[in-house]
């Protein structure tokens, strides 16, 4: 389905429904250049503890899987790993294999390796800039999955090429709020509304009055404006846009999204939405549709009929951006979109 519609480029912020009691219960902390916030139902107050500690969990996961900490396991093993095999942490090892399988059910699209291209672009530092073709080339002879061997029986990693490096950002925000969403699952807590920054919302349960809990989407046109909203039961909600991280050359713009197929920046979509079981999947195919368009979609979903899939393209100069919703279209709504 496509719809000639304004859509979204900035990122949601959850619109929980009134609870039984008409209020809210919020916790945060920062982690992962990013805020992490637990929405309780009041009538849930007795978890606050449980809730507390799971927040608490995630500077664990940031020390384990940030590139800009020296000290990460994840570090490590971009230091070590085209030396001979890695051993990993049980969970990241698992964490690495879902992302091998995700980058061969998106043809490529979902890439954890492509560090060296968001270096030579400047993206690294938040200093972008227009790489030349020589380096493009260079970059491009260490990036790709097929390079990184993981070992399931002896659980290491190893790089076939000097110089790679993965990159956990594109699911670690995600794959952290099903880690702190199972932690409270397991604590007794049946229902609640967690998000990283404004990139990875999870669902716990299905709201409080059972209906699930109403995420806006923005009109990245008009921020105050909201195009529609995504309901979310049970389920998670990834997002990728370049609005924060771009810049413009000879009157052409380039966001922080790498191709890692070809070694250039996405120019032709905007912002993609998807829907999903778990937070790490919605954030991995958020940014594998962002690459691969509607086709990635189309081919994930066939396979795939729990997800479901926004994407909008890049307006064209006075034109209105189109709008492809691929898989089930029940989550989404559009009743507020203002043209």
């Amino acid at each position: 389905m496509q719809l000639s519609r304004r859509a979204l480029l900035s990122l949601p912020r959850p619109q929980a429904p009134a609870t039984k009691e008409g209020f809210w219960l919020h916790l945060a902390r920062p982690a992962m250049a990013c805020k992490f916030e637990i929405t309780l139902p009041s009538e849930l107050q007795e978890h606050l503890d449980s809730a507390h500690a799971a927040l608490g969990a995630i500077e664990q996961l940031e020390e384990q899987l940030s590139i800009f900490r020296d000290s990460s396991e994840l570090s490590f093993i971009n230091r070590a790993a085209a030396a001979g095999a890695v051993p990993a942490e049980e969970r990241l090892f698992e964490l690495l294999v879902q992302c091998q399988q995700i980058h061969a059910l998106t043809g490529g699209a979902f890439d954890i390796t492509s560090t060296p291209l968001s270096r030579i672009w400047g993206f690294l530092r938040r200093q972008g800039r227009l790489p030349t073709a020589e380096e493009i080339a260079e970059a491009m002879t260490r990036v790709g999955m097929q390079h990184v061997q993981l070992d399931a029986e002896a659980r290491t990693v190893r790089f076939t090429r000097e110089g790679m490096s993965l990159n956990l950002g594109s699911i670690g925000k995600g794959y952290a709020l099903d880690r702190v969403g199972a932690q409270m699952k397991e604590s007794g807590v049946a229902t609640a509304l967690l998000t990283a920054g404004a990139s990875s919302v999870l669902a716990l349960g299905d709201g409080p009055d059972g209906t699930g809990f109403v995420v806006g989407l923005r009109d990245p046109f008009a921020h105050d404006r909201r195009m529609g909203t995504v309901r979310l039961r049970a389920a998670a909600l990834g997002v990728s846009g370049t609005g924060e991280q771009n810049f413009v050359v000879d009157g052409k713009r380039y966001g922080h999204i790498l191709d890692a197929r070809t070694g250039w920046p996405v120019v032709d979509r905007a912002y993609v939405a998807v829907v999903a079981p778990t937070a790490a999947v919605a954030d991995a195919l958020a940014t594998a549709c962002f690459v691969g368009g509607p086709p990635t979609a189309q081919a994930y979903c066939q396979h795939h009929p729990e997800v479901s899939v926004l994407i909008m393209d890049m307006p064209e100069t006075d034109s209105a951006p189109r709008l492809h919703l691929i898989g089930p279209q029940s989550p989404w709504s559009f009743a507020h979109a203002r043209q």
